[in-house]
């Protein structure tokens, strides 16, 4: 291990053999870090906290902290950062809480920017970027290939879907269906057509995207007459019908989040 000499360890932490951890670190009892870690200076690690293997912690992140929340009363709760994530500075991740299932999980190959925050009970998919200032509160899950511009703030119990492109300052108060690109508060702009073709979308799926978002957001019918219309179709292309299948399940939530009507149960 190359440690530097003002970094301060706790014994009961578990480090792999090749970690490395720069000057004023200070890493706490119950943290673990996998192979091929890099703390450059200024990181804290607290809390009961896992990272995995390969990631990368700029200066005075602040990762495992206990949660903003004022229910909370101490009850041991974590935080599981996956592989191959680059954590830029002065971000912070909390742990979970009791009540919002005691985990917050942040998965592999994220590009975590300049001060970012991910809150309690978050779950953080992977291949996800969030630019600089991005603000994701408590229960809020992020599925897969998500990308959030600088600023960006979503509300409690929201669901981000994959492939998703939300614009800088987005105010999110409801659940994002995938494979859309959003602005302002919750507006949908059109299909993220650039993301999905460098992740390898073809062609016939780009457009049967696109002209289900043109049928869904732009015609003047009522949102459950033009879902209902998807239903009556046959042969539906394979990611129209999880963008379908997305917002049936966020019209059963509360205040457009899926989540929040379960919180209610």
């Amino acid at each position: 291990m190359k440690i530097s000499p003002h970094a301060i360890i706790d014994p009961k932490a578990q480090l792999a053999s090749d970690v490395q951890v720069g000057p004023f670190c200070v890493i706490g009892p119950d943290v673990s870090v996998g192979p091929g870690c890099r703390l450059l200076n200024n990181v804290t690690l607290m809390g009961h906290m896992r990272l995995g293997s390969n990631n990368v912690i700029y200066p005075n992140v602040v990762l495992g902290g206990p949660p903003q929340d004022r229910k909370y009363r101490g009850a041991i709760t974590r935080l599981e950062i996956g592989s191959n994530n680059v954590i830029r500075e002065a971000s912070t991740i909390h742990c979970g809480t009791e009540k919002g299932g005691g985990v917050t999980r942040v998965g592999d190959d994220n590009f975590i920017m300049v001060n970012v925050h991910i809150g309690h009970d978050a779950q953080i998919g992977s291949h996800c970027t969030f630019a600089n200032n991005v603000m994701i509160a408590g229960h809020v899950v992020v599925h897969d290939c998500v990308a959030m511009a600088g600023c960006v703030g979503i509300h409690h119990f929201v669901t981000i879907g994959e492939y998703s492109f939300l614009g800088g300052f987005s105010r999110i108060h409801h659940d994002v269906p995938p494979f859309v690109k959003i602005d302002g508060a919750d507006v949908v702009r059109g299909i993220n057509t650039v993301g999905l073709r460098r992740a390898g979308f073809s062609e016939q799926d780009v457009e049967a995207l696109e002209d289900a978002c043109r049928r869904l957001f732009y015609h003047e019918k009522p949102f459950s007459v033009a879902i209902a219309e998807f239903e009556m179709a046959n042969g539906m292309n394979t990611h129209v019908k999880r963008m379908i299948e997305f917002l049936r399940q966020r019209d059963l939530g509360v205040h457009g989040r899926y989540l929040e009507g379960l919180r209610a149960k």
